[in-house]
């Protein structure tokens, strides 16, 4: 598996722990699929992904890895495609 967000995905994006699972970044029933697709995946320790501290509960941590997500997706593609897809600006 790969991201365009992270080089490392044996590491927590926020902590660096190694003891890790795959989040996508951009979620729900539609946009799981298409954030594998464009590789918009981060690998979260369990507290920063389903931990009190974690991008399910802490809404200011999901958007910020949210905005890192079309931040790195806009490096190859023009924010009319992330609105295409996405539906949402998190910049």
């Amino acid at each position: 598996m790969k991201s365009i967000i992270q080089d490392d995905l044996t590491r927590c994006y926020v902590c660096g722990r190694r003891n890790v699972e795959i989040h996508h970044v951009v979620s729900g029933v539609a946009n799981k699929p298409l954030s594998t697709k464009h590789k918009l995946l981060v690998a979260l320790c369990p507290e920063h992904h389903r931990g009190k501290t974690g991008v399910h509960t802490d809404y200011m941590l999901n958007e910020q890895i949210k905005r890192d997500a079309q931040f790195a997706f806009e490096r190859t593609h023009s924010r009319a495609e992330w609105m295409q897809i996405f539906r949402k600006n998190y910049l």
